[in-house]
C-alpha cells in the first residue's frame, strides 16, 4: 500500500484521515506543523501528500511546492474548508491531483485517494 503524509493545522482532522486510510492498509504519517512534515518528506519516500490549504505558518500551496522539490513524483490532494475556484486552480497548476472540501466525507476521501494512487 501507499506511504501517505497528512498535514493539517487541526489535529482531529489528521487523526480522522489517519484512521480512515490506515484501515485501507496505507501507512499514514500525520503532522500539524509544516516544518516537521517537510523534513519528514525529505527523508522518507512519500506516495501521496494530503495537505490543508490553511495552515499555521504557511499555506498548503507553499508546502506543496516545497514537497514537490524533493519528491517530484509525489501525488497530492488538497483539503479546504473555504473552497474557491482560484485556490483549486492554483493547487492543480502546481501539481495537486485532487481537491477535497471539509468537513471530510469518508467515501469521497477513500475514492479520491484510490483514484490518485492508481495514477502511479
Amino acid at each position: 500500500m501507499a506511504e501517505i503524509l497528512v498535514l493539517d493545522d487541526v489535529e482531529d482532522a489528521t487523526v480522522l484521515i489517519g484512521k480512515i486510510l490506515s484501515k485501507k492498509g496505507h501507512s499514514v504519517h500525520t503532522f500539524t506543523e509544516e516544518d516537521e512534515a517537510i523534513n519528514f518528506a525529505k527523508k522518507q519516500e512519500i506516495d501521496l501528500a494530503i495537505l490543508d490549504i490553511k495552515l499555521k505558518k504557511m499555506s498548503g500551496i507553499e508546502v506543496l511546492v516545497m514537497l514537490k522539490e524533493s519528491r517530484p513524483s509525489m501525488h497530492a490532494i488538497m483539503l479546504t474548508g473555504y473552497p474557491t475556484v482560484e485556490t483549486a486552480r492554483e493547487a492543480i497548476s502546481i501539481g495537486a491531483d485532487e481537491y477535497c472540501v471539509k468537513p471530510i466525507d469518508r467515501n469521497e476521501l477513500e475514492e479520491k485517494v484510490e483514484q490518485v494512487l492508481k495514477k502511479s
